[in-house]
């Protein structure tokens, strides 16, 4: 039998997107050099926001992340080290390799980053939630005492723009959910139609995944101060140090507002209502966050019944970033049918089988915007201001869920048997292999040939990034105070 959650071990980030928290602030860590003993005393005092109900809410929460480079800096050893994900331990930023796929080239590259690279790697991310009237003291107490032994490397605002992102659209409307009672069969079972229920496993470490399998991660003899550890459900002889954690991905993307509407207006020749038009079609949904498609709610829809895109194109944003598909595409019900579509006899199944299953690749976002809310009359008279996304998410495979998504799904030029065109609002326009251009955006008709955007100029740029480990709150404890 399936042991339940262990709500009081895991932070609450993963469970709570603290949306009654209207304020947070990120605040980013460097260890000072000889001070390693010092930023462990005081990592290991601090008040972690668990995953348990609190009724009414808490007026405020803390939750704690690290990178890589930050568990070596707090003396972690090779030995724990390897059991992490290879793009943990490698880091976003790692190879130019990676930047490539996930369209970290240009203004975007690690080079040009305000943190996430080189010496401006952190070390420990703290994430603050609180009322704004009460944000300042929360903080003030938090980070008391942190400068003794960190260097405050970035500390990341953010806005409350009432659910709508930077560019005026409703945002936050489309997350998995979780399986916390873990009633889903622990075995791959091949589901035909989208779900949103996943199994723990896919943002948990330490229990079954989409596949049934449990993801690698860091187990230990259960001695001395590892005995505190959990056990682990598939090694039960061994603590596990993953389980309860998370992989959390943040990069900071700011946003060009004024270039998105004006660019946006000159395709529509001023026309006001054929701007917002075009608008909805890049992303997918309206501006109050209705999806082109129908839809029971905002959230309720697939896209099994607009398989050409003339609804929604096939390469609009929401469309990229959660394709709503099952495992195999729809078809004749019964073992006949599915034997049709499995082998390939089946020929629309064959042209509607270019995308892989979706519950493979969730992601579950925590993100918050920043910087100024600019209205749309002074985004078109070029009213330039500071703003954007800090993008969090957290997943239990870094490679399979975030980089697939970011590179295959949105950077991807072919995504959905599309010819050369990324991501709308995130791709990075960058030439294919053989030269040729990938900056526009097709919308189909339903008669004569696709309408086209040409030459989308880059609206969003990366400017920090890194991946961090959310540990479970023993497994903080353990790293910061016996390791």
């Amino acid at each position: 039998m399936n042991r339940p959650a262990e709500l009081d071990d895991i932070q609450g980030l993963v469970r709570f997107a603290y949306g009654h928290l209207k304020q947070a602030s990120f605040v980013m860590l460097r260890v000072k050099d000889q001070k390693q003993e010092a930023a462990r005393a005081w990592l290991a005092k601090l008040p972690v926001t668990s995953a348990i109900d609190a009724n009414p809410p808490p007026p405020q929460a803390l939750q704690v992340a690290l990178t890589c480079e930050g568990l070596q800096a707090l003396g972690v050893g090779d030995d724990i080290l390897q059991g992490f994900s290879l793009e943990f331990v490698a880091g976003m930023a790692g190879d130019d390799n990676r930047s490539r796929r996930l369209g970290d080239v240009g203004d975007s590259a690690p080079a040009a980053w305000q943190w996430g690279a080189a010496n401006k790697m952190p070390h420990v991310l703290l994430m603050l939630y609180a009322e704004p009237s009460g944000m300042a003291a929360w903080r003030q107490k938090v980070v008391r005492g942190a400068t003794a032994c960190f260097q405050i490397l970035s500390d990341l605002e953010t806005t409350d723009m009432d659910g709508r992102e930077p560019f005026g659209f409703v945002d936050g409307i489309s997350q998995p959910k979780l399986d916390w009672q873990r009633r889903r069969a622990t075995q791959d079972q091949e589901l035909e139609e989208y779900a949103e229920l996943s199994c723990l496993g896919e943002f948990l470490l330490g229990y079954p995944n989409e596949y049934g399998l449990y993801t690698d991660r860091p187990l230990l003899d259960p001695q001395g101060a590892a005995a505190d550890l959990p056990r682990a459900e598939d090694v039960p002889e061994k603590a596990d140090l993953g389980r309860n954690g998370s992989y959390l991905v943040f990069r900071q993307l700011h946003q060009d507002v004024a270039g998105f509407w004006q660019y946006l207006d000159r395709q529509a020749g001023g026309d006001a209502q054929l701007r917002t038009r075009l608008a909805e079609t890049v992303v997918g949904r309206t501006l109050d966050g209705k999806p082109l498609v129908p839809s029971e709610g905002l959230n309720g829809f697939d896209y099994r019944g607009d398989p050409d895109g003339l609804r929604c194109p096939v390469g609009a944003h929401i469309r990229r970033a959660n394709p709503r598909n099952g495992d195999i595409p729809a078809g004749k019900p019964g073992l006949l049918g599915w034997l049709l579509r499995t082998l390939g006899f089946d020929a629309k199944a064959r042209e509607q089988d270019l995308i892989a299953s979706t519950r493979f690749h969730r992601l579950l976002r925590r993100g918050r915007e920043y910087g100024e809310a600019i209205p749309l009359d002074q985004a078109l008279a070029d009213r330039k201001a500071e703003a954007g996304l800090h993008f969090i998410c957290l997943n239990a495979n870094i490679a399979r869920q975030f980089e697939f998504v970011q590179s295959a799904w949105l950077t991807g030029t072919r995504f959905g048997g599309l010819d050369r065109e990324g991501d709308p609002l995130l791709g990075d326009r960058s030439p294919d292999l053989n030269g040729a251009a990938t900056d526009h955006y097709s919308m189909p008709q339903a008669f004569g040939a696709c309408q086209r955007l040409e030459g989308l100029p880059r609206f969003i740029n990366v400017e920090g990034g890194a991946y961090f480990f959310l540990p479970g709150i023993r497994a903080l404890r353990y790293l910061v105070t016996a390791t």
